[in-house]
């Protein structure tokens, strides 16, 4: 299986020919990607998904299934939301997924709490949206969040040292800086090799097998 890194929280993962695309939202440049078995949307804030990425994913892909929590199908109106929540598994194309967790993380006291789901792909390939969201199982590949308003870096140390992946890959740094990608690589990089992992941060448009 191989994964497409895009600007902050996007993904595209491709596997026998067939693609999942993973969290288009608005820090996200505009793409084009077809072969599209399925979309998922982590959460409803909208660097996760716009309809505008939608609707230029769909009309390449108009047989494409979408998914996403309860609350991505109140606010996606317009587009068939396959509503999914934690526990559900399901097969789309050659992709297996399944679903953990059911909040987002805590930003502040004076912001509601919002529903989230993580997403395993493959039983290998594991990224929680916006929690720290531990499988519980062993998993290959973790796209661990670098960066965001509810994250502290020893947040997400911890939640690398607690997954132990052979391989982690940091997304959702738009928020970041060139400083605070540095400062987040070594951290991350040390926790990773902890478990016996690696850390590679790949930038917009780079691929790797994973």
């Amino acid at each position: 299986m191989r994964v497409t890194k895009r600007e902050h929280a996007c993904q595209i993962l491709e596997k026998d020919g067939r693609r999942l695309v993973i969290d288009p939202g608005t820090f996200t440049a505009p793409f084009h990607v077809e072969d599209v078995a399925a979309v998922v949307i982590t959460h409803e804030h909208p660097d996760h998904w716009t309809p505008e990425h939608l609707e230029r994913i769909f009309a390449a892909n108009p047989e494409a299934r979408l998914y996403g929590p309860a609350g991505v199908v109140a606010a996606a109106e317009g587009f068939d939301v396959g509503e999914i929540e934690a526990g559900d598994e399901l097969q789309s194309g050659p992709f297996a997924l399944e679903f953990f967790g059911a909040e987002h993380a805590v930003i502040h006291e004076s912001i509601p709490v919002i529903d989230n789901v993580g997403v395993l792909v493959d039983d290998a390939y594991f990224y929680g949206g916006d929690a720290l969201l531990p499988p519980g199982r062993h998993v290959r590949t973790l796209a661990a969040p670098a960066g965001a308003p509810w994250l502290k870096i020893g947040d997400a140390i911890d939640y690398v040292l607690a997954v132990r992946p052979a391989l982690v890959i940091p997304v959702h740094e738009a928020v970041l800086s060139d400083a605070g990608h540095g400062f987040a690589d070594q951290r991350l990089a040390w926790a990773a090799e902890q478990g016996g992992g690696r850390y590679t941060r790949l930038a917009a448009g780079d691929s790797l097998e994973v």
